[in-house]
């Protein structure tokens, strides 16, 4: 097994045509942007529409199924970059990879979109239809289009970390239009509008994506990893085998409903890739410390690895709830009219990357400060904030809450102070948590790390989803503050680690 280096085109290490940066940068970036219009644009919706009443168009469920189906759609989205990585790695290349991602992302949209023009198939068909063809299309392109970024600049490019900067601005830019545009749309036309235009805006992405393509030189158009023939064949064997032992599960459950034997529910599969979804980890980092000759050294890093992995899931738990608590308390408890205009509930949506745009370029350069002063708090502590803050956004809802329950519509700066909050933690522990992740892990397996960590956003997903549940069972009150209980409690406990974590990390900051 050989390595190739790295695809970086030798007409693209002096190009400057995109602010200074690579003219390629340009295509990931729109590609990037109009993929996130479409996945936070959908996202915005989801939860609303599951849990509206048919006669409005919607599909009814309680908001126990609907937070399970939630959780579990975002989980997986997550979960699947994974698989993604290793078919770009061995057979597409991430140039394909992310093609066909879009391509099935944008039909993902489409489907759900179908029920607008025909009844022909329901309206569950091809809600499910969808949700699974977005999943395994985000898996294909939301890594491998990050990856490709990175091969536009040569090793020692000093302009490298701020591409990346100016790529995760097309990310945020693109949240903060989708739910003005698919919101919109969705709750004031007809739900399958909304799911229209989600799919439009990949379809735009895909388009400037393809015509863009010549500003990409040779990056990704081979896999990264040149293997012999022996182990290509094995591959292959592989990812048919987990394609068709994939088709066989759904095939069996779905026959074993049908002949009365096991009943298929929404609750009962949420279950059953829960487990599977909270094992991976587990079994991951056992078998690290189990098989791997580790230093002292390595093995303490891997340690600290591990316990930042579980409260960054504790964090995404509750920080995910924007999407389902937070998007139903802004629907039904929310005042949506400011200066006599009237609003979509979803336009709340867009506020966390509004202020991710602002603030991103304030905590960069507040770092810096802190660090020439050698004031900066160390990694653990600074998950420790994110966890505070998240969970003191949930404590300012409690009065809200109080007075919606007592049949007031609150104000609007209740959650937008809110997501000021769950902005300011995710910043103190999101790109802290990539960083820190590549400083610790050994080298031999910093890549297989890295995607054991998005783990633990899609664990944090799937967690979220099962609170969301309790949105209709518990008084909102209670729910919100016990959030707040268990992620500000997380953050005492994790504040009291940081010197055992520390030297654990062995003196990486």
């Amino acid at each position: 097994m050989e390595n190739v280096r790295p695809q970086v085109a030798s007409d693209l290490v002096g190009d400057r045509g995109f602010f200074g940066h690579p003219r390629g940068l340009s295509t990931l970036f729109f590609t990037e942007l109009w993929e996130r219009f479409s996945y936070y644009g959908m996202r915005a919706l989801l939860i609303l529409f599951m849990t509206a009443p048919v006669a409005s168009g919607g599909l009814g469920f309680d908001v126990a199924t609907a937070g399970a189906i939630y959780g579990l759609y975002t989980a997986l989205v997550y979960m699947t970059g994974l698989p993604g990585g290793w078919i770009a790695d061995r057979f597409l290349g991430a140039r394909r990879a992310v093609l066909l991602g879009g391509i099935i992302i944008a039909c993902g949209h489409y489907s759900m979109f179908l029920p607008a023009v025909t009844d022909l198939f329901g309206d569950l068909v091809p809600f499910y239809t969808g949700l699974a063809l977005i999943v395994v299309g985000t898996g294909l392109l939301k890594p491998n289009i990050s990856t490709m970024v990175g091969m536009l600049y040569g090793p020692e490019d000093i302009r490298r970390d701020a591409g990346f900067s100016l790529f995760y601005m097309g990310i945020n830019l693109g949240a903060f239009i989708a739910p003005f545009v698919c919101g919109y749309l969705g709750q004031r036309i007809d739900w399958h509008y909304g799911f229209g235009a989600a799919g439009l805006g990949m379809t735009l992405g895909l388009v400037q994506y393809v015509l863009g393509g010549r500003h990409l030189g040779q990056a990704g158009l081979r896999p990264q990893r040149r293997i012999d023939p022996a182990e290509r064949a094995r591959d292959l064997r592989l990812l048919l085998g987990g394609i068709a032992g994939l088709l066989g599960v759904i095939a069996l459950a779905i026959g074993l409903d049908r002949a009365g034997l096991w009943r298929l529910s929404v609750q009962g599969v949420t279950r059953t890739l829960g487990l599977l979804l909270l094992g991976v980890p587990l079994v991951y980092f056992g078998s690290l410390f189990l098989r791997g000759r580790w230093t002292a050294l390595e093995r303490g890093r891997l340690a600290a690895v591990f316990v930042l992995f579980l409260f960054s899931a504790l964090f995404w738990s509750a920080f995910e709830q924007a999407g389902s608590t937070l998007n139903l308390f802004a629907d039904r408890y929310t005042n949506t009219v400011l200066f006599g205009f009237s609003f979509p509930s979803s336009w709340f949506q867009s506020v966390n990357a509004f202020f991710i745009i602002v603030l991103s370029g304030v905590f960069a350069g507040l770092w810096l400060w802190l660090a020439r002063r050698g004031r900066e708090p160390s990694s653990p502590a600074k998950f420790a904030w994110g966890l505070f803050f998240v969970g003191l956004g949930f404590l300012l809802l409690v009065p809200a809450a109080w007075m919606a329950q007592n049949g007031v519509k609150v104000s609007p700066l209740w959650l937008i102070a809110t997501y000021l909050c769950h902005t300011i933690g995710e910043l103190c522990l999101s790109p802290v948590g990539l960083s820190t992740v590549t400083k610790l892990a050994p080298e031999r397996v910093v890549g297989q790390m890295m995607g054991v960590w998005f783990l633990s956003i899609s664990v944090g997903n799937f967690i979220g989803g099962q609170v969301a549940g309790l949105f209709e069972r518990l008084p909102l009150p209670g729910l919100f503050l016990a959030i707040f209980a268990t992620t500000a409690g997380s953050a005492l406990v994790l504040a009291w680690l940081v010197p055992h974590i520390r030297r654990l990390m062995g003196g990486v900051h």
